[in-house]
């Protein structure tokens, strides 16, 4: 199995950029991305963002043990990293990211997820999240669907995106752990949450179309399509589309 991938970014309505997406390829065959929205201002979220991803990375590459404990030992890390941070620059106290860092190789692709960064797989004309919202937003769609409030106001609840665990130095109250087989043709996408200005039913057709162009046209017709939304109040956008190849 071998992998092909793509980054782009988009700053959206806002004057600055906080996402901070890595990609470090191993060959052709084995492949880390992370992925990193940051908060706490233009200073801060910019900041917590690169230095989560440049620490998620290294520390991946050179720690020892199974994927999933170089993950997680590659999350901690990338966390504490931004605790000495604040600690020596106290004014950026309250600075942080969420982060989606994903391994590819022959056993297919394990991640780790703090935050609201969706991780997208596009199989066969479907789309599917593979980890899991640490946003309020799943929360709000439970209560809309037991019939407890409308689904309006589940969409236009101004906490939707209120976020419930991220990377802020200190103690992580949610993460998400998993892997999932791969195949060849799968496509498999990290994202910012600025990417939810689309459907999923948006998002696969715009994958869809794109996909015989390969990881770069996919990239790029997702953020195109993303600014044709026209959002006023538009995030930055973020995608590294990984292709998986016989």
């Amino acid at each position: 199995m071998a992998f092909a991938y793509a980054s782009r970014a988009s700053k959206g309505a806002r004057s600055y950029q906080e996402d901070t997406a890595e990609v470090q390829a191993e060959g052709a065959a084995a492949l880390t991305a992370v992925l990193a929205d940051g908060m706490g201002g233009h200073a801060g979220g910019a900041l917590a963002s690169g230095l989560a991803c440049q620490i998620f990375l290294h520390a991946y590459a050179a720690s020892a043990g199974s994927v999933p404990e170089r993950l997680d030992a590659a999350l901690d890390l990338a966390n504490a990293a931004i605790a000495e941070c604040v600690v020596e620059r106290p004014a950026l106290s309250g600075m942080g990211c969420t982060l989606v860092g994903a391994a590819f190789g022959s056993a297919g692709v394990d991640w780790v997820s703090v935050g609201d960064s969706p991780l997208f797989l596009v199989r066969a004309g479907k789309l599917e999240v593979l980890n899991e919202d640490h946003s309020l937003a799943p929360q709000l769609d439970r209560l809309a669907q037991a019939g407890e409030i409308s689904w309006e106001a589940a969409r236009s609840d101004p906490r939707r995106h209120y976020l419930r665990a991220a990377l802020t130095g200190t103690e992580i109250d949610m993460v998400d752990r998993s892997r999932r087989e791969l195949e060849p043709g799968d496509l498999v996408i990290l994202a910012s949450d600025g990417i939810h200005t689309l459907s999923q039913a948006d998002i696969l057709r715009v994958v869809a179309g794109a996909a015989p162009g390969g990881p770069e046209a996919v990239a790029d017709a997702v953020l195109a399509a993303v600014e044709a939304a026209g959002d006023t109040f538009q995030d930055n956008t973020t995608v590294v589309v990984v292709e998986i190849k016989a």
